[in-house]
């Protein structure tokens, strides 16, 4: 075992600790938003609910970890370069998800560990260590967690305003309270199930690269518990340190929400979370959920959207693949010169 399997490892296990910090907040900030949550139930909802994303998913399909694994190629270096970039690219993940924390922006870590990892393999083997054929499937899940988060949440807030228009308030006020709990849970087993994945198959590479895991016939791996333990533990942790200012951002900053739309956002992220799990699409969990909150906010009236904040997000998520992916590059180059 190196020195730098070691450092790849803690970075790894940093890079998970940041999505935890500010990226699972997102799965719960509606049920803040609509009181349906106190924020210290929902980051311990997010905790539990993570875990059981990454434990259960991974029993049903690792098909997300294993595009992620196989994203890119470092068969042409030898295992110690390949372990410094590694590092490199999760040190520049770590550098682009705080600052974006510091502004309270939340960035997606999914898209910022695609883009600092084919950053880094490009410092180390050109064009040629990136698998696009799994780069396809990270486009289509930009697409996926887009276009189809928005209207998905657009075509529930309005389903839902219609059926339930002429029916009691106070009895649809405990039915979409209800309602809302349960989507929450189900929301943060569904980062579980993405965002864990995609950080388990990074692992899996480091470990695969000290010569400590194979993979199996068809270029996957089998995951051991000890590793979908570890990384839903330190992402969980990252939660409970970080989420209140990213929940603030999406659950309060951009839209006013009603408990119904709280549940139709829900609602809406977390069948294309689904589908994108079960698929092996490398879905954003942020683009999904703060992208049906928009669509939700907007099937009442496009002024009940803070366009401002939503331009903020959408800035930075725009900027998360060159940004990072010119910071992976660099760190790369810097690493491999130094070590």
């Amino acid at each position: 075992m190196n020195l730098a399997f070691l450092i790849s490892m803690l970075l790894v296990l940093g890079v998970v600790f940041v999505n935890g910090w500010t990226d699972a907040p997102n799965a719960i900030g509606s049920a803040v938003a609509t009181r349906v949550f106190r924020p210290r139930t929902a980051i311990l909802v997010a905790m539990i609910f993570n875990f059981l994303g990454v434990l259960l998913m991974t029993a049903i399909s690792t098909q997300v970890a294993d595009t992620l694994s196989n994203m890119v190629d470092f068969s042409s270096a030898s295992h110690s370069d390949a372990l410094i970039v590694m590092a490199a690219a999760m040190f520049a993940i770590v550098v682009w998800a705080v600052a974006a924390w510091a502004f309270g922006i939340p960035t997606s870590e999914s898209h910022a560990l695609i883009a600092g990892l084919t950053g880094a393999a490009m410092a180390l083997g050109g064009i040629g260590a990136i698998n696009m054929g799994e780069w396809q499937k990270v486009l289509i899940g930009l697409a996926v967690s887009s276009v189809l988060g928005f209207g998905a949440g657009f075509g529930f807030a309005k389903l839902i305003a219609r059926l339930f228009y002429r029916a009691d308030r106070r009895r649809t006020e405990r039915f979409f309270t209800a309602g809302q709990a349960v989507s929450a849970c189900g929301m943060a087993f569904l980062h579980g199930a993405q965002d864990g994945q995609k950080f388990m198959g990074v692992m899996m590479l480091a470990l695969f690269l000290n010569g400590m895991v194979q993979k199996n016939a068809g270029g996957t791996f089998d995951i051991p518990l000890w590793v979908m333990v570890l990384c839903s533990a330190v992402m969980g942790l990252g939660t409970l340190v970080g989420g209140w200012r990213i929940i603030k951002a999406v659950g309060f900053d951009m839209v006013h929400l009603q408990k119904y739309q709280g549940f139709a956002s829900d609602l809406a992220a977390g069948g294309c979370l689904l589908l994108s799990s079960l698929t092996g699409l490398p879905v954003s969990t942020t683009h999904t959920k703060t992208t049906a909150i928009m669509g939700v906010g907007a099937a009442r009236r496009f002024s009940s959207v803070n366009w401002g904040v939503a331009r903020e997000m959408i800035l930075a998520w725009v900027l998360t693949f060159p940004g990072c992916g010119l910071i992976g590059y660099g760190m790369a180059k810097l690493f491999l010169h130094l070590f």
